[in-house]
């Protein structure tokens, strides 16, 4: 069983949605059954969305119970060096058109593309791991192979 890297924060949230799951569950049942006093059930659509619902419900709340033996928590603000590693907040900048980027290196469970937090299984965060400031990269992306310059790499916690 391979383990898979979390935060502490990202952690705390995947526990806190497994708890709010499970509060769900009675408010699901009591639906069900309240579709169920309508009468057919071949044709009931309050029926079918309540089913769908706990469903999806069931399958969220046993792919999370699933994943969380195997969660690795680790403490972000222990780490710290020059290279990239999980936790790392790393600057890059495209070699064609001096784009600059950030992102946060992190578990596949605690991923936001949005506000720059990506997973380390990611080719762009593949591709970063082991690396330093000045260092270059390329990522194979749908538009072609991307070169990169690392500008810097910072933790939130020690000081580098």
């Amino acid at each position: 069983m391979s383990t898979i890297p979390i935060s502490v924060e990202g952690f705390e949230r995947v526990k806190k949605e497994l708890e709010e799951l499970k509060k769900e569950r009675p408010e699901v049942i009591d639906a069900i059954a309240k579709a169920r006093e309508e009468g057919d059930l071949r044709e009931n659509a309050g029926y079918d969305a309540a089913r769908e619902r706990q469903g999806m419900l069931e399958a969220r709340i046993n792919y999370i119970e699933s994943r969380i033996p195997r969660f690795n928590v680790i403490d972000l603000n222990t780490l710290h060096g020059p290279r990239v590693t999980f936790g790392a907040t790393v600057e890059i900048e495209d070699l064609d058109t001096a784009e600059v980027r950030k992102y946060t290196l992190l578990g596949p469970d605690e991923t936001d593309t949005a506000n720059g937090k990506i997973s380390v299984l990611s080719p762009v965060a593949r591709a970063l791991l082991g690396k330093e400031e000045g260092d270059e990269i390329v990522v194979d992306a749908p538009r072609g192979k991307i070169e990169y310059e690392i500008v810097s790499v910072t933790f939130p916690g020690l000081k580098n």
